[in-house]
């Protein structure tokens, strides 16, 4: 499963982030040491890099010689925006909605250094799926009928949004729209809950072994090739130690081949990571039904200014953003 969706922020959740916030100032003073330390967050699923550098330092020869890393797990993008806004963060993985939305509204200055997942043509594509014999046959047979989605406001919503007004059918007023975590989207569908489900992986490879579930359309249909997760660095950080930031992105960089390189060790690490069976990963993980990687973790300019556009387009964004910004001219993925 892809994290790609911005949580509502509710109070639980603000309180929450200044805690984590709280919590993470006070390690960071306690924590001095004489190597440098880089504070880093992150969360799951698909940040296989990352996971190697967290489970494998050994494989480093930078990770507890030249700098160490103060790894610090957040439910969602939205409380690591607000951590790094805050200081407390120097990295994190972000969904483009999330930066875009630090950016626009908070202020929030960012490099994107590197990419963690995207989409590509013959790969995996979130999807929206119904009953095999469900009379909806195309988008415009969704006026009036109840469709999932993970997240209300989430970064999948842009897409989608764009290809239901394509087809004629206003997606706040046409759609009745239900939230569900993508893990009961598959149940919600069959159960006939809702008309129309979201599916995304290792959930959506789980209903296709099951049969009985037809795909209506993916986002690939209106977005070929898009950005999922990257990982940002505050500019703040970058532009103060230079050196430091090069290290961590060239580490970004290997962690990347090394995973692709090492499917059956990377998978060993992904179950560290979820605690589940590699029985739940194996029939797509790295496999042609797999979101995109790139080899050296390189980040998807193009594609993240496609979709700041279309968050802008649909309101999601409350101002236009320009990717080079957001671009360092010599920090960035593959480093080696």
């Amino acid at each position: 499963m892809i994290q790609i969706s911005e949580p509502k922020r509710t109070g639980k959740h603000i309180l929450l982030a200044s805690a984590i916030v709280a919590s993470l100032a006070g390690l960071t003073a306690a924590s001095a040491q004489t190597i440098p330390t880089i504070r880093v967050g992150w969360t799951v699923p698909a940040e296989d890099a990352k996971y190697w550098m967290m489970k494998r330092p050994d494989a480093f020869p930078n990770i507890g010689k030249k700098y160490n890393i103060q790894w610090t797990q957040f439910q969602g993008t939205a409380q690591m925006v607000q951590a790094m806004n805050a200081g407390a963060l120097d990295c994190s993985t972000q969904g483009v909605l999330s930066l875009g939305q630090g950016a626009a509204s908070a202020g929030l200055q960012t490099y994107v250094v590197a990419q963690h997942v995207g989409e590509k043509p013959g790969g995996f594509s979130v999807y929206w799926a119904v009953k095999d014999d469900s009379p909806i046959k195309s988008v415009k047979d969704l006026k009036g009928k109840t469709v999932g989605i993970n997240v209300l406001g989430s970064g999948i919503y842009g897409p989608m949004a764009m290809l239901l007004r394509k087809n004629g059918i206003d997606p706040e007023k046409d759609i009745k729209l239900v939230e569900a975590p993508f893990p009961t989207q598959e149940d919600a569908i069959r159960s006939g809950r809702i008309d129309v489900g979201v599916l995304n992986q290792p959930f959506a490879s789980r209903a296709e072994a099951k049969g009985g579930l037809r795909k209506l359309f993916s986002i690939a249909d209106e977005v070929p090739n898009v950005v999922h997760i990257v990982e940002a660095c505050s500019k703040a950080f970058v532009d103060k130690n230079p050196e430091l930031a090069t290290l961590y992105v060239q580490d970004l960089t290997a962690g990347m081949g090394k995973a692709l390189a090492n499917r059956d060790e990377t998978l060993k690490i992904v179950t560290e990571i979820f605690k589940a069976p590699v029985a739940v990963f194996e029939p797509f993980y790295f496999k042609a039904y797999d979101f995109a990687r790139d080899p050296g973790a390189a980040a998807n300019y193009d594609g993240i200014q496609k979709l700041f556009d279309i968050y802008a387009e649909t309101g999601m964004l409350p101002k236009k953003l320009n990717v080079k910004d957001f671009k360092h001219p010599k920090i960035a993925a593959p480093l080696k």
